[in-house]
C-alpha cells in the first residue's frame, strides 16, 4: 500500500464514519463533530488525489473541505433569527 492510499483511505474512512454517525443519528448534520470529520477527511483525500495526480477528485474533495470548513466557522457565529434564516 502506498503513502498516497493510506492516506486516502484514512480521509475517506472519516467521511464514510460522519455520513454513518449522521444517518444513524449520533450525530447532527449541523454538529461540529461532523463537520470536523467532513473537513478533515475530505482534505486528506484532497491531498491523497493531489498525490495520485486525479484532478477531478481533487476538485470533489477540495470543494467538499472548503464547505464543510465553512460550515464549521459558520457554527461558532452567534445564531440567526428565525426571520432572517433562508428559505
Amino acid at each position: 500500500m502506498t503513502f498516497a492510499d493510506i492516506i486516502n483511505s484514512i480521509g475517506v474512512f472519516l467521511i464514510l464514519a460522519a455520513f454513518f454517525l449522521q444517518t444513524f443519528h449520533y450525530l447532527k448534520a449541523s454538529s461540529r463533530w461532523y463537520l470536523v470529520l467532513n473537513a478533515v477527511g475530505s482534505a486528506l483525500a484532497c491531498y491523497g488525489s493531489i498525490l495520485i495526480d486525479s484532478i477531478p477528485f481533487v476538485v470533489m474533495e477540495g470543494t467538499w473541505c472548503v464547505v464543510s470548513i465553512i460550515g464549521l466557522l459558520r457554527s461558532f457565529s452567534p445564531r440567526r433569527t428565525q426571520s432572517s434564516s433562508v428559505v
